[in-house]
């Protein structure tokens, strides 16, 4: 797994004249070495791939890592200083989005002069941005396990039943389901807090009438899924019924658009042109969609802002939205892999409105 990606890095090693890049991001270490821990920092040099964990870590790193030296450290800067000294390097790249400014400093403080420090940002964020065929199917499969979760969570909504409750039936299902962990905190919100995009599951019970968004995710092998559905309790009024439409409508041209070579902020147009024509745009306050992987967001954005162009491989998310301050919101959200001439949908939970 991981040569061909050391090989992409040594690729930025030559392009900046660096004798090595540190890394510190879990997600960018695992997919470099397979290392899971949750602490540690990794060495990438033109010859040497040096993991550096503490004492908790070894047996973990040695299991899971092949092809780089398992190197155990008290102290992560003082570890981070030896590599360097040990080497005789004179400039090392530093993966500078996951380390903190006085991480840095302290870094910077204990290193002998002559010894530069080369920040580097969206190189670095790019090299997990296409994802291969088996980085895909962990997706996929973490898809079918949350989805699987939902259904059988869906039996025990009523009214009266709350948000808190709901979620934790939702996130129980999904650990029983083979989940590692759910992807994010789960989102459960009803009636008016609906409205708030991110809103945290509360107290409140589900009423006749609600509009019930629950956004949630899976986890497989490292790998995050990300689904959002929108149910009705009881029924709709027309109102609701036609937003849901606005909204559904703007999702299904989102996602027929997404291809390979098309740019993303295009793909965000389509979605919010659909709702603003509607005459709900003021109330669609976020992208169309983010980069799904090993973290739950990465590169690329799918936003009027995003300067970049879709690629087979990526897999993203598609989720417009209708938020209606006091009153109740709508998101309609799958994940898909992007494809050459369209997209898979990852998530395959249906996004006709469903009513409870």
């Amino acid at each position: 797994m991981g040569n061909n990606r050391i090989e992409r890095i040594r690729t930025i090693l030559s392009g900046f004249d660096l004798e090595g890049i540190l890394f510190f991001e879990e997600a960018t270490i695992r997919y470099l070495t397979g290392f899971s821990g949750n602490d540690g920092a990794l060495f990438v040099g033109r010859n040497r791939v040096i993991l550096l964990v503490d004492g908790r870590f070894i047996t973990q790193a040695h299991d899971e890592t092949a092809g780089c030296d398992v190197v155990e450290f008290k102290d992560r800067t003082e570890g981070m200083v030896g590599v360097i000294t040990d080497l005789s390097l004179k400039n090392v790249g530093i993966e500078s989005p996951a380390i903190s400014l006085n991480h840095f400093l302290a870094l910077q403080e204990r290193l002998k002069d002559g010894i530069t420090l080369t920040p580097l940002s969206g190189e670095i964020e790019r090299i997990r941005i296409i994802k291969d065929a088996e980085e895909a199917a962990s997706i996929r499969e973490a898809a079918a396990t949350a989805a699987h979760a939902l259904e059988e969570t869906l039996q025990h909504i009523r009214p009266g039943i709350t948000e808190r409750d709901i979620a934790a039936i939702l996130e129980m299902k999904m650990r029983e389901a083979g989940s590692e962990k759910p992807s994010f905190e789960t989102i459960v919100a009803s009636g008016s807090n609906a409205a708030l995009p991110h809103a945290v599951p509360g107290f409140r019970e589900i009423q006749p009438g609600d509009f019930l968004i629950i956004d949630y995710g899976s986890v497989c092998r490292g790998y995050h899924s990300d689904e959002t559905c929108t149910f009705a309790i009881g029924g709709v009024d027309d109102k609701q019924a036609a937003v849901y439409a606005i909204v559904k409508d703007a999702h299904d041209k989102a996602l027929d658009a997404v291809r390979a070579g098309i740019p993303c902020r295009e793909i965000d147009k389509i979605a919010r042109t659909h709702i603003d024509d509607a005459g709900y745009g003021r109330y669609f306050s976020h992208g169309t969609g983010h980069g799904v992987g090993l973290k739950i967001h990465e590169p690329p954005r799918v936003s009027e802002r995003e300067e970049g162009t879709l690629e087979e491989g990526m897999v993203i998310t598609v989720e417009p939205g209708v938020y209606i301050p006091d009153l109740w919101g709508i998101r309609i959200e799958d994940t898909v892999l992007v494809g050459k001439d369209g997209c898979e949908i990852l998530t395959k939970t249906s996004k006709d409105l469903r009513i409870l």
